[in-house]
């Protein structure tokens, strides 16, 4: 079954082992596995962060992709169980196609650690955001089927909101500009503790498929009233991508047991 412009729509994808040698799959066009996935996965947007964290949080990283820029690491994470670290790249669509494809080589759940831009006023650089739902102010969300808002997985986010206390934890908007004309949708962001560009297209994608997913975002960006921005600097960045990483993989814990 096909979608728009002939390309296979998500019922199509197929969860089939993959060994430890194996390069790509039939089901996978655009990330070409080097090793095995872990069920386990974090999905920061920027490759270098995946390296980042992959160093700080895998005993022995195994590159799992590199095609089209997308890398991606696996192996023993500091707790004793297997995670994969797989970049996701900028904005719903990429994000979209990424989480699809470790879907169909087996990811059972799966928390975004990205970066957001502060909405509400008393958040500073720096701090964490954990997203209970998405406003879905983004064309990839809606080209899934969602509504006005779409919600993280319940379990997995109170996981993450137990594993960062100081987290503000809320809703997000998710849009696909990064460099918004002013004012150009402001209505949509009521409600909204922060701004960021993936968290609704996983969400759906999770919710269509049964898969926990959830999302814990660094705030990089601040605004003034006149909507000047303040950005955060890069050693502070680098200290956030750490907490970011530390903090999901407390949240992942072992999987759960089928019944």
């Amino acid at each position: 079954m096909r979608g728009a412009k002939g390309f296979p729509i998500r019922r199509s994808l197929k969860s089939q082992p993959l060994p430890d040698s194996a390069t790509t799959t039939s089901e996978t066009i655009h990330l070409h596995p080097t090793a095995s996935l872990a069920e386990r996965v974090l999905l920061p947007g920027d490759p270098g962060r995946a390296l980042a964290l992959a160093q700080l949080l895998l005993v022995e990283p195994k590159m799992f992709n590199h095609n089209r820029g997308l890398w991606g690491y696996t192996g023993e994470a500091t707790d004793g169980l297997p995670l994969t670290i797989q970049a996701t790249g900028m904005g719903g669509p990429s994000a979209a196609i990424v989480l699809e494809e470790l879907i169909a080589l087996g990811a059972r759940r799966a928390i975004r650690v990205g970066t957001c831009g502060a909405l509400a006023p008393t958040l500073a650089l720096g701090d964490l955001v954990v997203a209970r739902e998405a406003i879905s102010a983004d064309g990839t969300s809606r080209a899934l089927g969602a509504g006005d808002r779409v919600a993280a997985d319940a379990a997995l986010t109170d996981a993450l909101a137990r594993s960062a206390p100081s987290a503000r934890v809320g809703a997000v908007v998710s849009v696909d500009l990064f460099y918004e004309r002013e004012g150009s949708r402001a209505d949509a962001y009521a409600d909204a503790i922060a701004i960021e560009m993936e968290a609704a297209a996983l969400f759906a994608i999770g919710a269509a498929a049964d898969l926990a997913v959830a999302c814990v975002l660094a705030v990089t960006d601040t605004f003034a009233d006149g909507g000047e921005r303040t950005r955060i600097d890069e050693h502070a960045l680098r200290a956030a991508g750490e907490r970011l990483g530390k903090v999901a993989l407390a949240a992942l814990g072992p999987m759960p047991r089928a019944a």
